[in-house]
């Protein structure tokens, strides 16, 4: 069997997959030259009619069916160490040919970090620093900082990253509502949350965290009117999707509102926001550059997501981690 490593970025490749990964792929498959750049594919068309596998992470190139067939003939699986595979999957797919994507490797994470935040967000640990003995104080009468017990939680999504939110906070006993138009009563009684409406989530929950699809229909839902209803002390996560969330509206509601807090782990444009926002310098916005997806080591569990089902795959047996057309009208 013959594969290769398509990707813009290849420095992406040996960070995710490790150098023990890529020895063992390269014993088990004839891995042909990489293909940085759909410049390159006239000039190797001959060879690349033989790959059978592409294995690939942040960074693969967008190809058109035409490509798809004219290059890749005998293709039968694409493997992407990383998250959401919107930008690329759907040719591949109508053509037949088996996407497979580490994306819930990839919420692993996410979910992790997210909760690691609601759980310090609800002791205040956000904005109770102590810089002097003037300001040692734990005393709470207005209950600010609620805790982590019957607390409302609201969250935006319940997908796999939603879900394993909910699921890491189950031990705490927290009140959780979500807003998901996907979610079933029968999944939602299981899970052990209630559904409800994007408004009385605003209104009454403490803390806000999202994790809704990034399909064009969810551009711009957490609106202003939204963000207005948020209590005085209420906190908004978001380790999801930036281009959900109307961020001048959300900008002028911290201002107006210092003692509200946002967490905000991605922003609109996904790239670093300009050097002139105030999303720098809004004392109750903390900001944090893309870090609640892998980072470090965790990088090589995407890989090893893909080798794994890479070798069911190739044995003939069901995949884990396949994506289909149906669920890329709902996956992020």
């Amino acid at each position: 069997m013959t594969a290769l490593f398509v990707t813009k970025r290849f420095f992406n490749v040996d960070a995710v997959y490790s150098k023990e990964l890529q020895e063992k792929l390269a014993s088990e498959l004839e891995f042909l030259a990489p293909i940085k750049h759909e410049n390159e594919l006239e000039a190797r068309k001959d060879e690349l009619a033989r790959v059978d596998y592409i294995f690939s992470t942040w960074g693969m190139l967008a190809l058109t069916k035409e490509q798809i067939k004219e290059y890749f003939p005998n293709l039968k699986s694409v493997f992407y160490a990383a998250g959401t595979v919107q930008a690329f999957a759907r040719p591949f797919l109508e053509l037949g040919i088996s996407v497979h994507s580490a994306w819930r490797a990839n919420g692993i994470p996410v979910a992790e970090v997210t909760v690691s935040q609601i759980i310090l967000a609800n002791k205040g640990f956000f904005r109770r620093h102590v810089h002097s003995r003037r300001e040692w104080n734990n005393h709470d009468p207005e209950y600010r900082f609620p805790g982590n017990y019957g607390t409302k939680i609201g969250i935006l999504g319940a997908g796999m990253i939603g879900a394993r939110v909910i699921e890491l906070l189950r031990p705490y006993e927290l009140e959780i509502l979500v807003f998901d138009p996907f979610l079933s009563d029968e999944r939602a009684e299981k899970m052990g949350v209630r559904k409800t409406s994007l408004e009385e989530i605003f209104e009454n929950c403490h803390i806000i965290s999202n994790h809704l699809a990034n399909k064009p229909e969810t551009v711009g839902i957490i609106r202003r009117d939204l963000l207005a209803r948020m209590a005085d002390d209420a906190i908004f996560i978001n380790t999801g999707r930036g281009a959900q969330v109307d961020m001048p509206a959300l900008i002028d509601e911290m201002k107006a509102h210092p003692q509200r807090l946002a967490l905000l782990d991605v922003t609109d444009p996904e790239e670093p926001p300009r050097e002139d926002s105030p999303l720098y310098t809004t004392e109750n916005i903390i900001l944090t550059p893309h870090i609640a997806g892998s980072t470090g080591y965790e990088t090589h569990r995407l890989a090893d997501f893909m080798y794994e089902e890479y070798k069911l795959v190739s044995a003939g047996k069901a995949p884990q981690h396949s994506v289909s057309l149906s669920m890329l009208e709902t996956m992020a």
